[in-house]
Order: C-alpha cells, then structure tokens, then sequence
C-alpha cells in the first residue's frame, strides 16, 4: 500500500473551526436548555409506563450493545494498523494518521467517565416529572441533596458516533471525498445512537450536544497539532510585487 504524503493541507479554518462549538458552548451555558430537553423527552415518555424505548431489544441490544462493541473494534483495529506502521515500511505513510486516530478516539471517549462523575447529572429516567425519584437541577446548579448522584452527562453513548469523526480530520488531507462520507458517517451515527437514547429515557438532548461539541473540539486541536500542514504562501508574481511596491511608494 503506497501512499504519497501531501506537501500541505488542505486550508481548513480553525477560526470557524474552534470559535462555533466554544459559542454553541457558552450559549448553552447562558441560557438553560431543560425547557426543550423536557419538551423533547415528554414526546418519548407515557405516563405510567415509562419511556417509550426502555424495554426496546432493537435499541438496548442493538443501538447500544452492538454499536458500542462495533466502535470497540474499530478501535483495536486502529491500534493494530498503527502497530503495523511502526514496523512495516509499507505502513509508514500511514503512521501519523493512524496514531492521530488512535489518540483522538481515545480521548473522544475516555473524557465521558470523568465527566460525569463530577457534574452528578441525573438521566431522565431518574426524575420526578418522568416517573423517578431525583430532582431535576440545571448543569451549573448545585445538586438536590441525594443518595444515587446522577451520571448523564455528557451523553456518553453518543460518543461512540461522535467520537468517528477522527476519520474525517485523518482523510481530509489525503482522501476528501472519503472524509466527507467519514464525516456523515460520524454525524449520522452519533444523531442515531442520541436518538436511541433519548428514547429510553436515558439522556436529554442537551447531554448527546454536548458530546458532539467535546468530540469535535477534541478531533479539530488533534488534527491541529499531529496532521495539519500549513499552506505554503504563495509566491508574488513580478507584475503583482510591483503593483504592490506602487502602492506602498503612493
């Protein structure tokens, strides 16, 4: 398998890139999204039954079972083809994407544990209003006094989508065409396996935002750093540089 490394990147703008995920951030900081989490939740939810997706084999077996299991492996294999670029030389053109993969999906992932133990969020099923016991707190709120703390947030099974978008950074530059499937494979599955979610009553809207917003920043700084080749400046042609030398003397 030969592949030639580009000399640059394709021009990417991190501007846009950072600036958009950190102001969806900040407006989801400000103003407090329950009132369309609970909104969204409702049309998911029957009195005195439940959430309408809880005893759900297709959703509990398949959306959260398998395609946990499925990520899983990518990720193994992820970290056996970068073994193999270390060691075979026809994998070396492959090396730097494949540990930027390996790296971004380990952290895409491993920062949802942490997370929720220390923001104690409880999941819809757990609430009052959805048939619980535990009362329902905004984000940055202190939490109700309890026994069980909450761990929902952020969404940790949208991260098994989301977290795919490591593809997209580590074949821009290299196969666009397959990014922009790679991309819609990321954002397809991770809306998906939200979805599935919340209709089990397991997460709000906001939580599975959340993810999206941690696994894209996350990609975006490893692509950053590991992947991205600055664009060459291009050279001034003699009828341009002395245009440009008019103006400066005017």
């Amino acid at each position: 398998m030969t592949v030639i490394t580009p000399p640059v990147s394709r021009f990417f703008d991190f501007r846009l890139g950072l600036g958009i995920p950190l102001a969806l951030m900040a407006l989801l900081l400000m103003f407090d999204p329950s009132g369309l989490d609970f909104a969204l939740a409702h049309l998911f939810y029957e009195p005195g039954q439940g959430f309408i997706g809880r005893q759900s084999f297709w959703l509990e077996d398949i959306l959260h079972d398998r395609a946990k299991q499925a990520v899983i492996l990518f990720g193994v294999l992820a970290i056996l083809g970068f073994g193999s670029s270390l060691l075979f030389r026809r994998w070396h053109a492959w090396r730097r994407p494949l540990g930027f993969v390996v790296l971004a999906l380990g952290l895409s992932t491993s920062i949802v544990t942490p997370l929720k133990s220390l923001t104690a969020v409880h999941c819809p099923w757990s609430l009052s209003e959805f048939g619980g016991s535990e009362t329902f707190t905004p984000l940055l709120s202190p939490r109700a006094p309890t026994e069980n703390p909450g761990r929902c947030w952020p969404g940790g099974h949208a991260s098994s989508g989301f977290s795919l978008l490591a593809l997209f950074f580590a074949l821009r530059d290299r196969r666009p065409r397959a990014a922009r499937l790679a991309l819609v494979l990321a954002l397809g599955l991770g809306a998906v396996l939200s979805l599935g979610r919340m209709m089990q009553g397991a997460h709000f809207l906001s939580h599975n935002l959340w993810t999206l917003l941690f696994d894209w920043l996350i990609c975006l700084l490893c692509y950053r750093g590991l992947l991205y080749r600055m664009p060459a400046p291009q050279p001034v042609r003699p009828l341009e540089a002395e245009l440009l030398g008019g103006a400066a003397d005017a």
